[in-house]
């Protein structure tokens, strides 16, 4: 049996020696002659202009500093509508504009995280715990917060499997209590993430309970069957890795408006494994040598596979979705 503090440390070891994540305790960000934080930031700012400054060399530093304003300034009336365009300020770039001379000005982006290079060194992953935000006279702690380049990105929530009152569930309504009373935490959420050491699942800020899924694969062919293996591990290993992490966060999450509000979805493991397999499969098809994608094999399926195929053959294969 396992406590919730043992499962708060078995998934920080698991982030930090399999996903190379730098860890850190929320406490120690608040002390020193120059504490990185008060209790009311909830970005890390000094790590977030390192960033920029490293990712965008060639941007003159008053623009870089407009885009960092930018990225901090709330703008939006809700939650919803806040996170939605920080996530267009996160994929798409900053735009700033800036003078080059002779009464003239540029256009140009700044980029808050190298997309292109996940594991190169212009980008920080740090994952915290314990880490209190003060709103509105209400103090909250979630368990765990994942920061790329200061940015807090993805928070997780545990709960103790062996109290029937703390489940995976427990977990779930934990974070909408803390979307309620310390939403400028959520404005940079990309996704969530709950688990009890043993089930996991991830969802938006949006999703209900049952849209919280679970990540059963790692790599794309073995799926994990949670009456025998932990969902936890294979989650932090086949989700939080830098890669997929920052593979997720720019092209596999979507708004979708409807006449009563904006739902945010994130896709499913067998989504994610699914499209790069099927880019992967038309970049062959077209003898075009392309990049690195995650896969779901076709074998999991009982599909036979393309990788003997011969690359411009024009045959890229077909894609069944489901949700």
């Amino acid at each position: 049996m396992l406590f919730e503090t043992e499962i708060e440390q078995l998934t920080l070891t698991l982030l930090h020696d399999k996903d190379g994540f730098t860890l850190a305790y929320g406490p120690d960000l608040l002390e020193g002659d120059s504490p990185e934080r008060g209790y009311g930031d909830v970005v890390l700012q000094n790590r977030l202009r390192a960033a920029i400054d490293r990712i965008n060399p060639q941007i003159p530093p008053s623009a870089r500093d407009e885009a960092l304003k930018k990225v901090l300034r709330s703008q939006a009336l809700t939650l919803i509508d806040n996170n939605e365009a920080f996530h267009c300020l996160l994929t798409e770039g900053v735009d700033v504009k800036f003078s080059i001379g002779s009464g003239k000005s540029r256009t140009d982006k700044v980029w808050l995280v190298d997309f292109d290079h996940p594991e190169s060194d212009k980008n920080e992953f740090l994952a915290v715990n314990q880490f209190t935000v003060v709103e509105n006279n209400t103090n909250k702690r979630p368990d765990i917060l994942l920061f790329i380049n200061g940015l807090p990105v993805v928070v997780i929530e545990l709960k103790n499997a062996a109290d029937e009152k703390a489940d995976v569930q427990a977990a779930f309504h934990q974070l909408q209590t803390y979307q309620q009373l310390i939403p400028s935490l959520f404005t940079f959420n990309a996704f969530e993430v709950i688990s009890d050491g043993w089930f996991a699942k991830a969802g938006t800020i949006s999703s209900d309970y049952a849209r919280f899924m679970e990540w059963k694969s790692e790599d794309g062919t073995h799926v994990v069957d949670s009456k025998h293996e932990p969902e936890l591990e294979t989650l932090v290993k086949g989700l939080l890795n830098k890669r997929t992490l920052l593979d997720i966060v720019r092209h596999f999450i979507v708004f979708e408006k409807t006449k009563e509000r904006t739902i945010k979805k994130v896709a499913a493991y067998h989504q994610y494994f699914a499209v790069n397999k099927a880019i992967a499969s038309t970049l062959r098809a077209s003898a075009n040598p392309g990049g690195h994608f995650a896969a779901e094999h076709p074998a999991v399926y009982g599909l036979p596979s393309v990788e003997k195929q011969p690359k411009g053959d024009k045959r890229a294969g077909v894609v069944w979705h489901t949700q």
